[in-house]
C-alpha cells in the first residue's frame, strides 16, 4: 500500500492522468455543447474514430500537425452537420441517428484506411506532437500541447456558454425552444451550430490519440472513450468545470489500475486477475455517476425535436 501511495504522488503518475484525461475532456466538452442545445449526439464514438483517422492521414500526407488537428475538427464538424440535418431539421430519433453516425463514421474510416493502405500489416507512423519540455512547470513539461489546449478549452466553453449571447441562445434552446423562438432566436440554426461545434471538438478528441498519444492509426483505438464521455456529461451536470473534474477522476482511476497490475502480490496482498483491475475505473466511475446523476439538472428540452409553430 505504501508503494502505491508513493507512486500516486510522483510526477509520472500525474502526467499519465492528464494524458489519459485529454481525449475525455475534449469529447465531453463536445457532447456537453450538443446536449446544452437539446441534442443528444451518440455519434461521438464514430466521430472520434473519424477525427483520429482524418487528422492522422492529413499529417501522413505532409500537413503540419496543427493542420492535422484542424482537419480532424473539420471531419468531426461534417459528421455533426449530418447529425443535425437528420435530428434537428428532419426531427428523426436522436438515439437511432447517433448510433447510425457512429457506425457510418467508424466504417468509413476503416474502409478508407484499407483502401489507402491495402497491403500494410504494420500501421504507418508519423512524427507526433512532442512533450513541452521548455515549460518550467514540472507536470506540464511532460505533456503535449493538445493537453494544454484541452484544459484551456474548458474555460473557453464555460465562457461561451455563460458569458456570451450565443451561449445564452444555446442554453435557451436546450431548455425551452418555444420561448427562444418567441424571443426571435432561430432554434434550428442555433442547434445546428451547437452540434457542429460540439462534433468538431469530438473530432479533435480523436485526433489526440493519433497525433499525440500515439503516432499511428489502428482499429479500435478509441476503445469506448466516446461512451465514457456521454456518461461524464451527466456526471458533470452539463457544466464544463465539472466535466474537467469527471475526466480527471476517471483518468486517475485508469492510471491507478495500470499501477496496481504492476505491484507484486496485488492490492492488499491479493493476487487478483488483471481483468479486475481493468474493471476498477469503470466500476468506480459508475458509482460516482449513480451518486451524482440523481441530482443532475439536465436540459429540459434534451432529445425533444422542435417544429416551428408547435407548442
Amino acid at each position: 500500500m505504501t508503494e502505491l501511495l508513493d507512486f500516486v504522488f510522483t510526477e509520472a503518475f500525474w502526467i499519465a492522468v492528464l494524458r489519459i484525461a485529454t481525449p475525455l475532456i475534449l469529447g465531453t466538452l463536445g457532447a456537453l455543447v450538443c446536449e446544452r442545445a437539446g441534442v443528444l449526439n451518440l455519434g461521438i464514438e464514430g466521430i472520434m474514430v473519424a477525427g483520429a483517422f482524418g487528422g492522422w492521414l492529413a499529417v501522413f500526407l505532409g500537413a503540419p500537425l496543427w493542420l492535422g488537428v484542424a482537419a480532424a475538427a473539420a471531419v468531426g464538424g461534417a459528421f455533426g452537420l449530418l447529425h443535425s440535418a437528420l435530428t434537428v431539421h428532419l426531427a428523426l430519433s436522436q438515439h437511432v441517428t447517433g448510433l447510425g453516425i457512429t457506425l457510418l463514421a467508424s466504417s468509413l474510416s476503416y474502409y478508407a484506411y484499407r483502401v489507402a493502405f491495402p497491403k500494410v500489416d504494420t500501421p504507418p507512423t508519423i512524427e507526433a506532437f512532442a512533450p513541452m519540455d521548455a515549460l518550467p512547470v514540472p507536470v506540464l513539461s511532460g505533456l503535449t500541447p493538445l493537453t494544454l489546449l484541452a484544459v484551456v478549452l474548458v474555460g473557453v466553453v464555460a465562457w461561451l456558454l455563460y458569458r456570451t449571447h450565443i451561449g445564452l441562445a444555446i442554453r435557451l434552446v436546450g431548455e425551452n425552444p418555444a420561448a427562444a423562438e418567441a424571443q426571435g432566436i432561430g432554434v434550428l440554426p442555433v442547434r445546428t451550430l451547437a452540434v457542429t461545434l460540439g462534433s468538431a471538438l469530438m473530432g479533435v478528441a480523436g485526433a489526440f490519440l493519433t497525433l499525440a498519444a500515439f503516432n499511428a492509426f489502428f482499429f479500435n483505438m478509441v476503445n469506448g472513450r466516446g461512451w465514457i464521455c456521454i456518461a461524464l456529461v451527466v456526471f458533470a451536470s452539463w457544466r464544463p468545470g465539472k466535466a474537467l473534474l469527471g475526466a480527471l477522476l476517471f483518468a486517475f482511476f485508469d492510471a491507478l489500475q495500470l499501477r496496481l497490475q504492476q505491484i507484486e502480490g496485488g492490492l492488499f496482498g491479493m493476487d487478483l486477475p488483471y481483468q479486475i483491475y481493468l474493471m476498477l475505473p469503470y466500476l468506480l466511475s459508475i458509482l460516482a455517476l449513480v451518486v451524482v446523476a440523481r441530482r443532475a439538472d439536465y436540459p429540459q428540452a434534451l432529445m425533444q425535436p422542435f417544429r416551428r409553430g408547435e407548442r
